[in-house]
């Protein structure tokens, strides 16, 4: 997609096969009409596959192929008139429009505003794209720094994407771009642990791939993630080939984490690989979703036994997926097919099952565990017994409220969130994935977070509503997941700090800095430092924010937060030394993201080969045994 020079008008390429369909493809936002050599449409509805069969010449104008190829093939067409149901924005317009040969000639269009070109959100490679800052040298003045450890009134100085200095009045020369920080806080950009972009799922794909993806992570001040590799029929070489594809339009820094389907010498030996070679330190396991992603038991030890030997850190998504499956054919027997059967086919009990299995393996293994999204007493129950026993593991609270979006585990009942609240405050549930929502229930958790929570990540695995509206028959068929990329550092400080139950120093260590140190990236990632990326933030928390899928970034045409306001804002987002986020304006270029790599051995495997040693001392000790008489 190009826009003109004059911005009077932009072109689209469109999905050029025969009847194309739009499942998987592009939504298009935010510009009123578009152009196909003079013929203007309504752009909202549409959908394209992809800009690539488009190309640009002299002032913009398609080039014959194009036109020839286009002209008699179906397009979706809008009237200007046309009116679409409530939710369903991106649903394709119910007529079509066929473009004749030769096409007819309508009058010009009114002026439009600045959209994509096809590089990206106002990349500047176009003639007449947005232009974006050049300069690689940036100073922010006049803020209050703060890190994980420290808060400090201090310049901040970068060049060439690395901070070089942080200390109070520093002097620099004409060429370098100043930023004006006073009253605002300069923090490290945020990172989330725990995310799914062009993620093959349920019979669709995630909506927001490694470019949409990570442009809304920016617009909301986070500068990495970590995206988990589906493995390509178990194979992790084939997945992560897939994946290090997909990421080739990023637009930000990224790293990996590993899923693990299937067992055999081959997986083993491409583990390895991963962590050796391919900067992965972490690997999760399906104890759900039967059929696709579940692994059994026996894969599990042996799992866990080679992240052990690798230093790699097993996460487990648990519950039991033989018995969701049975509660599944068990609600369809009884004709409950709609969105209310998910929580039915799935109840806590299942979860702390699988929580307790996973618990149990791994302190058998003795080796570190990350247990995702605990959702219920039951799975707390059994991560607070682990704990007086000693069990390295690390768990990950999730709370989202979805309301209408299906999820795994679902939303339980409001008494499991006053034990998941008391866990907290105890210490039990250590680091919290996905950031606090704006319900009643956040409130209750709200205190308790701010006690103990380490780490806060999204889960952001976004579909729209048609591809959610592939289960309305069936509940079994709707995809699982919401969106929180872009909202999580804005909810976060709303909700904890605004609200006086978190500092900014605790801010910066549970949506940053911890997140790098549990992965191995710190201090490169995650702070302030002189030598740290130029991965920062510049935070109004004076400024004010509203959440709606009209202005957020995702291209989902539904946000969980609708409608959601709050206090402080991210003003200035530089990533890799660049302003990217500035005055409501997003400049990204696809291809310009890096990818991070992972070390193993985090600090969680601080004591192992310690425990270890006097495990394997104790048993071999000799026994002494009485033989009996007759």
């Amino acid at each position: 997609i190009c826009c003109s020079k004059d911005n009077q008008s932009i072109m689209v390429g469109f999905d050029l096969r025969e009847g194309g369909g739009y499942q998987g493809s592009r939504y298009i936002r935010n510009a009123p009409r578009i152009m196909v050599h003079g013929v203007y449409v309504q752009v909202e509805g549409l959908f394209v596959k992809e800009a690539s069969q488009l190309r640009c010449s002299g002032r913009f104008k398609l080039s014959p192929q194009f036109v020839a190829a286009v002209s008699g093939l179906r397009l979706w067409f809008v009237p200007p008139a046309a009116s679409f149901p409530a939710g369903d924005r991106a649903t394709p317009p119910r007529s079509l429009f066929f473009l004749p040969s030769p096409l007819p000639q309508f009058p010009p269009a009114p002026p439009l505003l600045p959209f994509f070109c096809d590089s990206g959100y106002g990349c500047g490679t176009c003639e007449g794209g947005l232009s974006r800052s050049s300069s690689s040298k940036i100073l922010i003045k006049g803020g209050t720094v703060v890190n994980a450890h420290h808060q400090e009134v201090a310049d901040v100085y970068v060049e060439d994407g690395v901070i070089l200095a942080v200390k109070p009045n520093i002097k620099v020369g004409d060429d370098v771009t100043v930023l004006d920080a006073t009253g605002k806080l300069v923090m490290p950009g945020g990172i989330d642990p725990h995310t799914h972009l062009a993620m093959e799922f349920m019979g669709t794909e995630t909506i927001d791939d490694y470019f949409s993806g990570q442009a809304a992570a920016l617009a909301g001040g986070t500068t990495m993630h970590i995206d988990f590799v589906i493995p390509v029929d178990g194979s992790l070489s084939a997945g992560l080939e897939a994946y290090v594809e997909k990421a080739k339009k990023s637009c930000m820094d990224y790293g990996f984490h590993m899923a693990i389907t299937k067992w055999d010498d081959v997986v083993a030996r491409e583990m390895e690989i991963m962590v050796k070679e391919k900067g992965i330190n972490s690997f999760k396991f399906f104890l759900a979703y039967k059929g696709s992603l579940m692994i059994n038991d026996e894969l599990l030890l042996e799992g866990f036994k080679k992240c052990k030997s690798l230093g790699a850190m097993a996460m487990v998504h648990a519950e039991n997926g033989d018995a969701v499956f049975e509660g599944q054919k068990k609600m369809i027997e009884l004709g409950i097919t709609g969105p209310e059967g998910h929580s039915l086919s799935r109840p806590p009990v299942l979860e702390g099952e699988a929580t307790a299995r996973a618990i149990r393996l791994a302190g058998f293994v003795n080796t570190p565990l990350y247990v995702v999204h605990v959702m219920s007493i039951d799975a707390m129950d059994e991560i607070a017994r682990a704990q007086t026993s000693d069990t390295n593991w690390t768990g990950k609270y999730l709370l989202v409220i979805p309301f209408r979006f299906v999820m795994s585990p679902p939303i339980r009942a409001l008494g499991h969130g006053k034990a998941l609240q008391a866990a907290l405050s105890r210490g039990v549930l250590q680091v919290a994935k996905a950031f606090v929502a704006f319900s009643q229930l956040a409130k209750v958790f709200a205190k308790a977070f701010a006690k103990a929570v380490k780490l806060v990540g999204t889960d952001h695995c976004s579909f729209n509503s048609t591809q959610k509206a592939l289960g309305i028959d069936d509940f079994r068929k709707i995809p699982n997941g919401v969106n929180g990329i872009e909202e999580r550092m804005h909810l976060v400080w709303d909700t904890m700090v605004e609200s006086g139950q978190m500092s900014a120093i605790d801010y910066v260590r549970v949506t940053s800095t911890e997140c790098a140190k549990l992965f191995n990236i710190y201090p490169r990632k995650g702070a302030i430092l002189a030598g740290s990326d130029a991965d920062i933030i510049i935070f109004n928390p004076n400024s004010s924010f509203e959440i709606s899928a009209s202005s957020h970034h995702s291209r989902s045409d539904t946000n969980v937060y609708e409608g959601r306001r709050g206090k402080g804002k991210v003003e200035v987002t530089i990533s890799g030394g660049r302003v990217v986020w500035e005055n409501d304006d997003l400049k990204v270029v696809p291809g310009s993201g890096k990818y991070v790599e992972l070390p193993p051995y985090n600090y969680l495997f601080d004591g192992i080969d310690k425990a270890d040693t006097t495990y394997l001392s104790s048993i071999r000790a000799p026994v002494k045994r009485m033989r009996g008489t007759s």
